[in-house]
């Protein structure tokens, strides 16, 4: 089972904010997933970028991997922290 890391939307139209989960390749972006490990509203100033880096390194240990967005907002939360 291929897992990835990857953005979820939710929000209104033209507002959206996203959520970081965790989930099967397979599943549609905002179906299932296994868990959500942070949150991402670019709609605010400043940008909200609220992620568990602890449970993202475990997961990618465990092999999931992470889509390009997410790898710039891991590098971001990284900077700030």
């Amino acid at each position: 089972m291929a897992v990835k890391i990857r953005l979820a939307r939710h929000g209104a139209k033209k507002a959206p904010y996203y959520r970081v989960v965790v989930a099967d390749a397979r599943a549609t972006r905002d179906g299932r997933f296994i868990e959500e490990v942070g949150r991402y509203n670019p709609c605010v100033d400043p940008t909200l970028i609220k992620l568990d880096l602890e449970k993202i390194e475990t997961w990618m240990k465990n092999g999931a991997q992470p889509t390009e967005r997410v790898t710039k907002l891991i590098a971001k939360a990284k900077e700030e922290a």
